[in-house]
């Protein structure tokens, strides 16, 4: 399974203003090189109990035989977050969660989704791929100011 950028309709983007936080930021999408990318930046600011803007995916569940996600991506060094929801996660805030560094050029960033570690204690490891939900690339915890492109998602 391959998840792209080609559609924007798909993504949306979210700060931690939904929640009383101060980040700002924006998504722009753009086709390129033969590629479609997304490109997540803003500042990430730890004031007023913030710090995270992301751009989110909703999805009916992942391959049942999925154990990794394969993230092409490229950005300003920082590290970032992937936060997969599943139906354990009964509030917005209860995720898996992954972190990568996003380096200057493209690179193909490998997942494992065993590798993913819940926020929250009723969250079940490790990730079942058919109870995904939702995806998000985050810039997270941190006052930072964020760029990271993303260009594709492979689940294998």
């Amino acid at each position: 399974m391959q998840i792209d950028f080609q559609d924007s309709d798909d993504w949306r983007f979210i700060s931690d203003q939904v929640m009383g936080g101060v980040s700002t930021g924006r998504v722009d999408f753009h086709a390129a090189d033969g590629r479609h990318y997304a490109t997540l930046v803003g500042d990430v600011s730890t004031e007023n109990n913030g710090g995270f803007i992301q751009i989110r995916r909703d999805v009916d569940g992942l391959p049942a035989s999925a154990t990794a996600m394969v993230l092409t991506v490229r950005g300003n060094g920082a590290a970032y977050k992937v936060h997969l929801r599943t139906r354990q996660s009964e509030r917005p805030w209860h995720y898996f969660a992954a972190s990568f560094d996003a380096p200057a050029e493209w690179t193909d960033i490998t997942l494992p989704l065993a590798d993913f570690v819940p926020n929250k204690d009723h969250l079940q490891a490790p990730v079942n791929p058919a109870d995904v939900r939702s995806i998000g690339i985050v810039a997270y915890g941190a006052d930072y100011d964020a760029r990271v492109e993303i260009a594709r998602i492979v689940l294998r």
